[in-house]
């Protein structure tokens, strides 16, 4: 998590009450996606899903990646970091337990690029 965020309860509620930001969560799980993409899928405008992307970024919900088309146009993909959130209650108190998948290297992904 971003060293200047910290999770808390009322902070994952707000976070993941937004349907966008669950929906984006799961598209960007199944397969990296741009943004257009995105706005597409859950027909909502490029400017709301860069507005919610923001979000999910500043708490490492999504990465960001560079991807290469066979044109050699560049652009961003979003892919999901959430592995799981769990909500506990014990002896009177409420905890939030988050786990996030980590990548060790960030390298550009080329799109339709042939495999060897």
């Amino acid at each position: 998590m971003s060293q200047d965020r910290e999770w808390d309860p009322e902070t994952v509620f707000e976070v993941l009450g937004s349907e966008l930001a669950r929906r984006i969560l799961a598209l960007a799980d199944a397969e990296p996606c741009s943004a257009e993409t995105i706005a597409q899928r859950c027909d909502a405008s490029l400017p709301t899903v860069y507005r919610r992307l923001n979000v999910l970024q500043k708490y490492d919900l999504v990465r960001e990646q560079r991807a290469v088309d066979d044109d050699g146009t560049h652009f961003k993909t979003y892919e999901t970091d959430l592995e799981r959130i769990c909500f506990v209650v014990d002896d009177g108190s409420f905890g939030v337990d988050i786990q996030l998948r980590r990548a060790f290297i960030d390298d550009e992904v080329e799109v339709g690029a042939p495999e060897e």
